[in-house]
């Protein structure tokens, strides 16, 4: 399976300390621990380029708009394309909530 590439112990731990976050604060707060600031910015940057080849942008687009390369837009679009649904998952939780606010 394509995950148990990246599945273990450590991983495990790690998930299961992102589950217990409460808000975005402390998301923000765990992060700014955990991550670089520039590692931050590339997830953030990766889950924006899902969203826009969601929405059908083209990768000028996309660059352009979120300073993403095209190595990053095509590591992205096979993941959203043939990934584990991950990318889709979370995009359309993200809708549904915009959508109850």
């Amino acid at each position: 399976m394509q995950l148990d590439k990246i599945r273990g112990d450590q991983t495990d731990q790690l998930f299961k300390a992102i589950l217990q976050l409460q808000s975005v604060e402390e998301c923000y707060e765990f992060f700014d621990d955990l991550c670089t600031i520039s590692e931050i910015q590339s997830l953030a940057q990766r889950l924006e380029v899902a969203h826009m080849l969601q929405l059908k942008k083209t990768y000028d687009t996309i660059q352009l708009e979120t300073g993403a390369s095209t190595a990053t837009i095509s590591r992205v679009r096979r993941c959203v394309d043939y990934g584990t649904g991950g990318y889709e998952k979370v995009l359309q939780r993200l809708e549904d909530e915009a959508q109850k606010e």
